[in-house]
């Protein structure tokens, strides 16, 4: 490929300023919108697997299925105190943690909130402390429960933020379901607004406040080290499924290993990002259209110049890759002010989630790969949109352009 062809269609591009801006304009925001959602989209994988690390290779969770509406509303199917202790009798096991949630009404300086509170078992302190450890859950403020607490509480890390008006601390008194309770700490934010608001409180005031009596809305169990994860949570699907008298076609619970549970999420998440694509790909479609448009209305305007060239020895290859690269350039200036713009939306939502919204789930995550796409294929967009006026061009007839006016 002749250097000159990318001067003269250069030159070209910018004796028609205008025209090129407003042809580019469909190609750069398509561009930005594949950029900004593909990075955000490696964002929330990056601060997914992150969470998922810091739950460790060491634990699994099990959960009841066909539960209706909220966690902790109770449906068909429940667990009991009953699933745990059998779950505790299975060999290479290191602890047995669970939790019991419900929805709660929050009153604090005359505000009211609704939020989730979460029932913990406090009578085992190496039970409650792997529970803490599955969690993600660190104290920043105040103490942390000990045994045989009651009527105490710690909350999540907005409280001490915006939850209300007024910052909560240690010792203030709050008014959960219309009963009095002390904050006794105030805990680690974990990125998630709803994580953060939770209430936590010890598992026999949260049978008081919601008569849950033996129920378990989730069970983590933690294994000794060096064993197997897979192999002890088969162990422990066959004792549930002799203890409730199911079978692997009839099972009523799910049994979640972090790495299944993050393949879970990763199909969501992928078929979120395709679908946003796809529609991210209409608009690149018209910025490919645009160029075509464009190309074609060049090739009639530049007919008399096309048959100068052809008169003074230009073949109609080198008229095809002039036009070719001329086409192809607009789709790659395109790309280039697409991916500047992309990557100051994507800056600007993740300010506005770390600092409106207390979440660090939406952070982005740049790869050169990415850009490297994202730049190739804007080309090729444009190189391809411009391949029939390109055609068209090269197979003009040179005393016809010449005559042309």
């Amino acid at each position: 490929m002749k250097k000159e062809y990318i001067s003269l269609a250069v030159k070209n591009l910018r004796k028609r300023k205008l025209r090129s801006w407003l042809t580019m304009l469909g190609i750069f925001i398509s561009i930005a919108t594949i950029f900004v959602l593909i990075t955000l989209s490696l964002g929330l994988k990056d601060a997914v697997n992150e969470q998922f690390r810091s739950l460790g290779t060491d634990k699994f969770f099990i959960t009841p299925k066909g539960q209706l509406g909220a966690p902790g509303t109770g449906g068909a199917v429940q667990l009991t105190i009953e699933d745990v202790n059998v779950i505790e009798k299975v060999s290479g096991i290191k602890s047995v943690s669970y939790m019991v949630m419900g929805s709660a009404k929050v009153v604090f300086n005359d505000q009211t909130r609704y939020v989730y509170a979460i029932g913990l078992p406090l009578d085992n302190t190496a039970v409650f402390e792997s529970l803490f450890e599955s969690m993600d859950l660190k104290i920043t403020q105040g103490k942390i429960f000990e045994q045989n607490d009651k009527g105490v509480v710690m909350t999540g890390s907005l409280y001490a933020e915006n939850v209300f008006s007024k910052p909560v601390k240690p010792k203030d008194r709050i008014i959960i379901n219309d009963k009095e309770f002390v904050v006794k700490g105030i805990l680690s934010a974990l990125g998630n607004p709803s994580d953060d608001k939770n209430i936590y409180m010890a598992l026999d005031d949260f049978k008081e406040l919601y008569n849950s009596q033996d129920r378990v809305d989730q069970i983590i169990v933690q294994i000794e080290s060096g064993e197997n994860l897979k192999e002890i949570a088969a162990k422990v699907e066959k004792k549930l499924n002799t203890f409730r008298n199911v079978n692997t076609k009839t099972e009523d619970y799910s049994i979640l290993t972090p790495e299944e549970l993050l393949k879970s999420f990763d199909v969501i998440l992928n078929i979120i990002t395709a679908f946003l694509l796809g529609v991210s790909a209409i608009s690149l479609l018209v910025g490919g259209i645009g160029i075509a448009n464009t190309m074609y209305t060049s090739v009639l305007e530049r007919t008399k110049e096309i048959g100068v060239m052809k008169s003074i020895g230009a073949k109609n290859s080198d008229v095809l890759w002039i036009f070719l690269i001329e086409s192809g350039l607009l789709g790659l200036a395109g790309g280039v002010i697409g991916i500047i713009l992309g990557f100051g939306i994507s800056k600007i939502i993740e300010f506005i989630a770390v600092n409106q919204f207390n979440t660090s789930l939406l952070k982005v995550s740049f790869n050169l790969w990415l850009v490297l796409f994202c730049l190739s294929f804007s080309f090729l967009v444009g190189a391809l949109s411009g391949i029939l006026p390109a055609y068209r061009a090269s197979k003009t007839n040179t005393v016809d352009a010449l005559r042309y006016e």
